[in-house]
């Protein structure tokens, strides 16, 4: 599997503290993503300012001459960078990480049941993102040997794949992490890159069948400003959620991504957004349970209103 981090400790991923192993790759490019890094599938190399030393390592250790040193920093030359990971293996403090590195199955699952102390009863390992369902045949095998050692796991998704995909991972999973994030199928392409049909029509069928099977459906939408956050969104949505979901949390935005983009190169465009206030999150939960909704609730950060 290409992985982009294991994050320990997890209280947001699910119930209880969990361990999160994020993938690489996903097929949607939401605009407002706090991930930006796990968008593509394939492997790129970065440089952490706050952790540089300036000891240059980095530039001496790589084999194709990809990484220098200027005012700014280390600059790093993605095209002949091929994140062999010679620079991250050699720099003192971490300030190089490669991103999106293979594992193995065997080797992901001795790493993630390291952990199994801290779970208790209601935690477990969240496979996430990126997208687990683009590297399915492995999420399969992973999920399949956590479950069978009694290990509770749950599945983040976008619902943008196969059905078949998803029906196969339900047997071995004990939660289903769902996005819904936009009704309207014309804005929800134009923030995310993808038609929302077939993430809906999924939808419906992990609810049957996670209804049938005694599984747990925790719906999430994230609130960005200007994209979900508005009335007629979060009314259509809790239209089709329903009592489907055992859970619904809006999922407040934050700006704490910054430096990623930056890391990046890429422009933002939500660079100068505000957090939600409180209360605008609280009128989004009352227009969810009014139009249908059950066990709603919001997280995240909110701006003081004074």
């Amino acid at each position: 599997m290409k992985i982009l981090n294991i994050q320990r400790m997890s209280t947001e991923d699910g119930p209880g503290i969990r361990t999160t192993l994020f993938v690489k790759g996903c097929p949607l490019s939401c605009k407002w993503c706090h991930n930006p890094e796990s968008i593509s599938p394939s492997s790129h190399t970065e440089w952490i300012s706050v952790r540089c030393m300036g000891c240059n390592t980095c530039i001496e250790v790589c084999p194709k001459q990809a990484l220098s040193s200027t005012e700014k920093g280390i600059v790093i030359d993605q095209e002949k960078c091929v994140a062999c990971g010679k620079c991250a293996e050699e720099c003192p403090t971490g300030a190089i990480e490669v991103k999106g590195i293979n594992r193995t199955v065997d080797s992901l699952y001795k790493e993630l049941i390291k952990d199994k102390a801290y779970w208790g009863k209601d935690g477990g390992v969240t496979l996430s993102g990126g997208e687990i369902t683009m590297q399915s045949a492995d999420a399969l095998l992973l999920v399949k040997k956590l479950h069978e050692n009694n290990i509770k796991t749950a599945i983040d998704t976008c619902g943008f794949c196969k059905w078949e995909t998803l029906q196969k991972l339900i047997e071995y999973s004990d939660i289903f992490l769902y996005d819904l994030k936009i009704y309207d199928s014309k804005k929800h392409f134009e923030f995310t890159g993808q038609d929302n049909k077939v993430i809906f029509e999924n939808f419906e069928l992990l609810a049957k069948e996670c209804k049938e099977k005694g599984k747990t459906l925790w719906v999430r939408t994230p609130i960005i400003p200007g994209a979900t956050d508005s009335d007629e969104n979060i009314m259509s949505l809790a239209k089709v959620i329903g009592q489907k979901a055992d859970l619904w949390e809006l999922c407040a935005f934050n700006n704490l991504c910054k430096d990623k983009y930056d890391r990046l190169k890429i422009d933002w465009d939500y660079n100068s957004s505000s957090l939600m206030d409180e209360t605008r999150m609280k009128e989004l939960v009352k227009i969810a349970i009014d139009n249908g909704a059950k066990n709603v609730l919001w997280s995240g950060m909110t701006k003081r209103c004074d």
